[in-house]
């Protein structure tokens, strides 16, 4: 449970999927149809928390999802509807970027709210770091949109502790969330804290107490990626180690009389740092044999065999 929004599935749907793929392809009826189909269903399997960002399928995730709502109108009162900018493809302009400007932050809200025909966003989150961020400029921007009725919270997106905390020195409005790759195939923020003190810890990615940041800042950690793209439940195995996590967690699903979809997910949420999976299928099935998650805890031991297995050693 988010402690900001107490009503607040523990689960995610992702939107990334939705509006028909990664091209300049107009939105078509069957887009707009799949995504109705999928809305219900994770309305149906208690999943009310709705994942969004502005780039996802180029804005036709948030047109098709759009459509579908005024199809019923009345669904929205059931949703949390979160969304995130920020980051900026290659164009005339330029490379691609991130951009924490005024305008961009305005323009893009405003595009968001328009193509999912809402008039206000429940999270707003910044994708990712912008290293040229003028910290008065972004706060003083946030707080305006939130003013405006235009966003009701802000989070962020692949921030560590120490960039959360610089930018909310200077906001009066908690930020609320984080999203950050999380799974039992991308394990760095556990990694950091059991490798304290060792060579093996060198060479880590992750910045050391965002956890902790977050955890003490009633911050929800929500976990993109958290199925590990499937490859311990049906995906082609890369590694030694991949195999045989997808072995145990075969195993462990029989012993809990679950899916292997809600293992890999109820490892993640074992954490107490109450982690919010974000699920990016829009494969229905696959939706429903994610939920199933809801259901299980796992033991100690059987988390830190995953744990042990899936990292190739035991722990140090």
């Amino acid at each position: 449970m988010n402690a900001h929004f107490p009503h607040a599935s523990r689960l995610i749907y992702g939107c990334m999927g939705l509006g028909g793929g990664w091209n300049n392809a107009p939105v078509t009826k069957a887009d707009v149809t799949q995504a109705r189909s999928i809305i219900d269903a994770v309305l149906e399997l208690n999943i009310n928390v709705f994942d969004h960002a502005d780039i996802y399928t180029f804005g036709k995730a948030e047109t098709a999802f759009g459509e579908a709502l005024k199809q019923a109108p009345k669904l929205k009162d059931k949703m949390l509807i979160q969304s995130k900018c920020a980051i900026r493809f290659e164009d005339e302009l330029g490379p691609k970027r991130y951009d924490f400007s005024a305008n961009h932050l305005h323009t893009s809200v405003e595009g968001i709210l328009s193509r999912l025909g809402i008039e206000q966003l429940d999270i707003l989150l910044l994708h990712r770091p912008d290293p040229l961020m003028e910290l008065e400029e972004v706060a003083g921007t946030l707080l305006l949109l939130q003013q405006q009725g235009k966003i009701k919270h802000v989070g962020v997106s692949n921030m560590h502790g120490h960039q959360i905390n610089y930018l909310q020195s200077a906001l009066s409005t908690p930020i609320v969330a984080n999203q950050l790759e999380m799974s039992l195939g991308f394990r760095d923020w556990l990694e950091d804290g059991i490798t304290s003190n060792s060579a093996a810890n060198r060479n880590m990615g992750y910045a050391p107490g965002t956890l902790e940041y977050c955890m003490m800042n009633n911050v929800q950690l929500q976990a993109w990626g958290s199925l590990a793209q499937g490859k311990y439940t049906g995906a082609k195995t890369e590694t030694s180690a991949d195999a045989a996590t997808a072995d145990l967690v075969a195993q462990l699903a029989s012993e809990y009389q679950t899916t292997p979809e809600a293992i890999v997910l109820a490892w993640l949420m074992r954490h107490p740092a109450n982690i919010a999976p974000v699920l990016g299928s829009t494969n229905i099935e696959r939706i429903k044999s994610s939920q199933k998650a809801m259901d299980v805890h796992l033991s100690r031991e059987h988390w830190y065999k995953l744990f042990e297995v899936a990292r190739g050693q035991e722990m140090p």
